[in-house]
C-alpha cells in the first residue's frame, strides 16, 4: 500500500492530468506551454468530476470518465506527445524541480516508510475532505437519503448541502484515488504533495519570464512552490488552498503569455476559463480575488490591443462570450449554489473562529522564510535574528527584481500581475479576520518569493559579469537556503497519523458494515471516514448526535457514557470504545464482541432490559456501598422485581509521575509532562503482587520514547497520537514480568534528528499497570434490590437499577 500510494498514485494522477491537458491544448489552438499542461489538465478534471458528481447517477462512473478524457487527450495529440518526449532532455530542470517538490512535500511520509498523513493534531478538516470525497464519488451531490441523527450524515449534509462547501479538490482527489481502489485516508497526503509539485510548472515559466534560466529558474520555482507558509499548509492538509495555488500561478502564466492566445481564435480562452472554473470549484467564490487580478491585467492589455488595431472587437466579444460560457458550465454546481458559496466566503472572512491559530500571522511571513518548527510561533534567539536578516535580504531582492522587470526586461504584464496580487492581499487582509487573512497570506507568498528571485536575475544581468554572477549566487543561496531550512524545521516537527490504529478501524468497518448506527466514544473525526459503513455518531464531534449532545462536555472532550440516559442509547446497537482500562465500560445491556490492539466493539444484547437508572461510582469501597444503598432505596416496592447490576473496577497501579526526577525545562500538563527536549524521567512505583503485568502509557507521543524498568528496556512508544491534544491518548499495553514490590521506571526522549516528527509532540500524561489476566472489560455482578449489600466490599465503575427479566447479558450473581 505504501508504494502504491506514494509512488504509483502520483504517476496515475499525472497521466490523468496530462491527458486532459493535451485535450484542452488540442481544442485551444495548441498554444499551451508544456509546463502548463498538468495544471490545465487538473483544472479540466476538476470540472469533469464536478459535473459527473452533480448527476448522482453518474457519480460512481467519475473515475472512468476521468480516465476516458485522459485517453482521448493522448489519442488526439500523439504528435504533441512525441514532441514532449523528444524535449524531455531540454526540460530536465523543471521536471527535476517538480520531483523534488513532491519528495519534500511528502517527506514525512516517505522517510517514515509507512502510509500516513501529516495533518494530524492540526485542524480536523482533512477528515471532512476524506469523508466528502468518498460520499461524492459514491452518491454524488444528492443528500436526501442522509441519516441526520448521527454525525456522519450531519457532517455531509451541513458541509456540502447546507453550506455549499467547495468540493472541486475533493472530487479530483476522490476520482483519482477510486481509480486505483485506494483508501482515501492514505492517498490524501500524496494528493496534496502532487498538487504542490504541479505548481512548479507555472512557477518555472514565471521564473523564466523574470530572466532566470536552467538551475536558477528551477531553484526559484522550487522555493516559490515551497515557501515556509505554503509548506506549513501542505503539512496540515489544506487541500483547497494547495490545489488553488497551482491554479493561481497558472493564471499568472496565461497573463504573461497573453500574446499566444488573447488575440487569436475565441477557443484560445478555453484554458483560462477552465482554470478560473476549477479555482471557484476548489476554493469557492473567494477565488474571485485571484481571478479578478488576472482579468484586470488582461483588460488593460486588451484595451491596448484594441487601440493598436491588433484585435477586432468582434473577435474579442466571441472570446469573452465563449470563455464566460465555459466558465458557467464547468463550474455549474458551484454557480447553482452561489448563494451558499458566497455565504461561506463571507463567514470565513468575518468569523471569530481562528482555526488552529492563537494569534494572527505576521505580514513578514509572506517572503517565505520562518526559522521555526511552527508557522504559528515566532522564532527565538539566534533563529529570530537569522530570520529577519533573511527577510530584509528578500525584501531588497523584491525591490531590485521589480526595477529589473520594468527597466530592463519591460515585462509590464508580469510586473502588473505581481504587484496587483500583492495589492489584492493587502486589501483582503484589511477586511477579513485572522483565519481568512492567513489563507490569503499563504496564497500570496509564492508571488512575493518569485519577485525576490527577480532580484537574482537583476544581479546576474549586471555589466560586470563575474561580480554579478557571484552576487547572484550569494542571493540565490540566501533565498533558497532560507526557504529550505524553514521547511526542514517544520518537517522535523510534523505529527503523523497512527497507521496501525486506522488500519484497525478499517477492519472494524468491514466486519460490522451495515450493523449500525454506531456510537463512537473516542474523539476522532477521521473515524467518520474509516467507519463510514457503520453510520457513526460522535457526541464530542462538531456535529454530535442531537440525542447524545450532553455525553461530552464540549467539542474534542472525552465522552462519558455515565452521563447518558440509558434510554438514549436504545437506537445504538453498537458502541466502539478505545481500549482503556481507566474508562468505564458501556452499560450492562452491552457485551464485548470484539477487541483489538486499540479498540473494543460492544453490541447491545437482543432483548436486554433498559436500565431504569445508571449511576457512576467513585471513592472507597465503603463510600460506594452507601451510594449503592441509595440507588436500591430509590426503587419502588410496588413496581415489580428490580435488580442491581454493577461493573467491577479493574485493578490499576498508577505510576506517580509527579514524584519523578525529570529535566527542569519539561513543562507540566495534567498529571504528567511535556517532554519539550531530550531527557529522561525516572520514578519509583510498586506492584502488589508478582506476575505478568500490562504497562500502559497515556499521552501524545510522536518521537520514539524508550521505556525501561529496573534498567531493562521493555519497549518504546512512537507515533501514538490522538485526534486532540486535550485528550490523553492511551496506547496499546506492553507486557512485563515483575516481582512484588518496588521498581524503577525510566522514560527517555532521544536527541533530535532528521526523522519526521523528531521534534513533534511528546506529552506523557500518565503511566499505569494492570494485571495481565484482566480483560479490560471487568465482569458484571447482579443482586436483587433487597440484597443490595451483597455488592458491598468491592470497588465498581457504576451501578444500574434494571428490571428483573431473563436477558442474555452475562452477569455473575453477587454472594455475601
Amino acid at each position: 500500500m505504501f508504494a502504491t500510494t506514494a509512488l504509483l498514485y502520483p504517476c496515475v494522477l499525472a497521466a490523468l492530468c496530462l491527458g486532459a491537458g493535451l485535450a484542452v491544448d488540442r481544442l485551444s489552438s495548441r498554444f499551451l506551454p508544456a509546463a502548463l499542461l498538468l495544471v490545465v489538465g487538473a483544472a479540466t478534471q476538476i470540472a469533469l468530476s464536478q459535473l459527473s458528481t452533480y448527476i448522482s447517477g453518474l457519480a460512481p462512473a467519475t473515475p472512468w470518465l476521468m480516465l476516458a478524457l485522459a485517453v482521448a487527450g493522448f489519442a488526439c495529440s500523439l504528435a504533441r506527445v512525441l514532441e514532449l518526449a523528444r524535449s524531455l532532455r531540454a526540460g530536465v530542470w523543471p521536471i527535476a524541480a517538480s520531483l523534488l517538490a513532491y519528495a519534500i512535500a511528502l517527506a514525512p511520509v516517505l522517510v517514515a516508510g509507512r502510509t500516513s498523513f501529516s495533518s494530524y493534531m492540526a485542524l480536523a478538516d482533512s477528515a471532512v475532505h476524506m469523508l466528502g470525497a468518498d460520499y461524492l464519488l459514491r452518491h454524488g451531490q444528492h443528500y436526501a437519503h442522509l441519516d441526520l441523527r448521527n454525525s456522519y450524515g450531519l457532517f455531509v449534509n451541513n458541509y456540502y448541502r447546507v453550506n455549499s462547501y467547495p468540493s472541486g479538490a475533493d472530487t479530483l482527489y476522490g476520482g483519482s484515488s477510486f481509480l486505483l481502489g485506494l483508501p482515501l485516508i492514505w492517498s490524501f497526503q500524496p494528493f496534496n504533495a502532487y498538487m504542490l509539485a504541479v505548481a512548479v510548472g507555472p512557477a518555472w515559466l514565471l521564473a523564466r519570464k523574470l530572466g532566470l534560466n536552467g538551475p536558477a529558474a528551477a531553484l526559484a520555482a522550487l522555493t516559490a512552490t515551497l515557501p515556509a507558509l505554503v509548506y506549513a499548509y501542505e503539512l496540515f492538509g489544506s487541500i483547497k488552498e494547495i490545489t488553488s495555488l497551482a491554479l493561481v500561478l497558472a493564471l499568472g502564466c496565461l497573463v504573461v503569455e497573453h500574446r499566444r492566445w488573447l488575440t487569436g481564435p475565441a477557443r484560445g480562452a478555453l484554458a483560462f476559463a477552465l482554470l478560473v472554473a476549477a479555482g471557484v470549484s476548489a476554493l469557492g467564490t473567494a477565488f474571485g480575488v485571484w481571478a479578478l487580478v488576472a482579468v484586470v491585467v488582461l483588460a488593460a492589455v486588451l484595451i491596448d490591443e484594441l487601440r493598436g488595431g491588433r484585435v477586432a472587437a468582434r473577435s474579442l466579444v466571441a472570446m469573452v462570450g465563449g470563455g464566460a460560457l465555459v466558465l458557467l458550465v464547468a463550474a455549474w454546481p458551484t454557480w447553482r449554489e452561489a448563494g451558499g458559496s458566497l455565504q461561506v466566503a463571507q463567514n470565513i472572512a468575518s468569523t471569530a473562529k481562528k482555526g488552529d491559530l492563537s494569534s494572527p500571522l505576521r505580514a513578514e511571513q509572506i517572503v517565505g522564510v520562518w526559522l521555526n518548527g511552527s508557522y504559528k510561533l515566532a522564532p527565538g534567539g539566534g533563529a529570530m535574528l537569522a530570520t529577519y536578516v533573511l527577510i530584509v535580504i528578500a525584501l531588497l531582492a523584491v525591490a531590485l527584481g521589480l526595477v529589473h522587470g520594468l527597466a530592463r526586461r519591460r515585462s509590464f504584464a508580469l510586473v502588473a500581475w505581481l504587484l496587483l496580487s500583492v495589492l489584492a492581499w493587502l486589501a483582503v487582509n484589511e477586511s477579513v479576520t485572522a483565519w481568512a487573512a492567513a489563507k490569503t497570506l499563504m496564497l500570496t507568498s509564492p508571488v512575493v518569493v518569485l519577485m525576490a528571485w527577480g532580484g537574482v536575475a537583476a544581479l546576474g544581468a549586471l555589466p560586470l559579469r563575474r561580480v554579478g554572477f557571484a552576487a547572484a549566487c550569494v542571493l540565490a543561496f540566501a533565498l533558497g537556503g532560507g526557504v529550505l531550512a524553514s521547511d526542514a524545521l517544520q518537517y522535523r516537527s510534523s505529527n503523523l497519523a497512527p497507521t496501525a490504529r486506522y488500519e484497525e478501524l478499517a477492519k472494524l468497518d468491514s466486519r460490522f458494515a451495515g450493523q449500525g448506527p454506531t456510537l463512537v466514544t473516542d474523539f476522532d473525526e477521521y473515524a467518520m471516514y474509516e467507519l463510514r459503513e457503520m453510520d457513526v455518531g460522535g457526541p464530542d464531534f462538531v456535529y454530535p448526535p442531537p440525542a447524545l449532545a450532553g455525553a461530552a462536555t464540549g467539542y474534542g472532550h472525552p465522552v462519558d457514557l455515565d452521563r447518558v440516559k440509558p434510554s438514549a442509547l436504545l437506537s445504538y446497537p453498537l458502541i466502539v470504545t478505545r481500549r482503556d482500562p481507566t474508562v468505564s465500560r458501556p452499560l450492562a445491556a452491552y457485551r464485548l464482541v470484539w477487541q483489538g490492539s486499540y479498540y473494543q466493539v460492544w453490541r447491545r444484547v437482543r432483548g436486554a432490559a433498559t436500565a431504569l437508572r445508571h449511576v457512576a461510582l467513585s471513592g472507597s469501597a465503603a463510600q460506594q456501598c452507601r451510594m449503592i444503598g441509595r440507588v436500591a432505596g430509590g426503587a419502588s416496592p410496588s413496581s415489580g422485581g428490580r435488580d442491581l447490576v454493577a461493573a467491577r473496577a479493574p485493578v490499576l497501579v498508577r505510576v506517580p509521575l509527579a514524584r519523578s526526577r525529570h529535566p527542569r525545562r519539561w513543562g507540566r500538563q495534567r498529571g504528567g509532562f511535556v517532554m519539550t527536549r531530550p531527557g529522561r524521567l525516572r520514578v519509583v512505583f510498586r506492584v502488589p503482587s508478582g506476575g505478568v503485568w500490562r504497562l500502559w502509557t497515556q499521552g501524545q507521543i510522536m518521537p520514539a520514547v524508550r521505556l525501561s524498568i529496573d534498567g531493562r528496556t521493555v519497549g518504546s512508544v512512537a507515533g501514538q497520537l490522538d485526534g486532540n491534544s486535550l485528550v490523553p491518548n492511551t496506547t496499546p499495553p506492553i507486557s512485563v514480568a515483575l516481582t512484588a514490590g518496588a521498581h524503577t521506571l525510566e522514560a527517555t526522549r532521544p536527541a533530535f534528528n532528521m526523522e519526521p516528527g523528531s521534534e513533534g509532540a511528546a506529552v506523557l500524561d500518565g503511566v499505569f499497570l494492570t494485571p495481565a489476566g484482566s480483560s479490560g472489560s471487568e465482569s458484571l455482578l447482579r443482586a436483587p434490590v433487597a440484597r443490595w449489600r451483597a455488592l458491598c466490599g468491592r470497588r465498581y465503575q457504576w451501578v444500574e437499577l434494571v428490571p428483573r427479566v431473563q436477558d442474555a447479558v452475562s452477569v455473575a450473581r453477587a454472594r455475601r
